[in-house]
């Protein structure tokens, strides 16, 4: 029965693997991924708009 407690960690890791990778491949895409983009998009708006503050003859 040594075979059995040598196998259960391995089989129980790879199912909980793929469980993983089913989730992130659901998650990519849908209805969500508008949303998401949106979220990035105005999160580097917000980034690149902190940059340091322009004189007003600078381009």
């Amino acid at each position: 029965m040594d075979y059995v407690a040598a196998l259960v960690p391995p089989v129980v890791m790879a199912v909980f693997f793929i469980g993983v990778v089913r989730v992130i491949v659901k998650t990519q895409g849908g209805a969500a991924k508008a949303k998401e983009d949106a979220a990035v998009d105005a999160a580097l708006v917000r980034v690149e708009g902190a940059g340091e503050p322009r004189a007003a003859g600078e381009a």
